[in-house]
């Protein structure tokens, strides 16, 4: 047995959502998460407390390149 762990990639609706970083505009503070393309509602996954927990929610989700942000 490993004491390393296998990253599994977790998995989204990529039809019907969209990866976005929901930025507020008096504090700054993000959270990551996904928008419905339907009907624009955000579904809040993981706050963001440094540049390090964006690439973190990618890896977790296979995302490559940029996510927009949504203020």
């Amino acid at each position: 047995m490993s004491i390393f762990k296998k990253k599994h990639t977790q998995s989204y609706d990529k039809m019907n959502k969209k990866p976005v970083l929901k930025t507020s505009v008096c504090t700054g503070e993000q959270v990551a998460g996904f928008q419905d393309i339907h009907t624009g509602k955000i579904e809040e996954i993981m706050l963001i407390k440094q540049t390090g927990d964006i690439d973190t929610f990618k890896q977790m989700y296979g995302i490559d390149g940029e996510i927009p942000k949504v203020y």
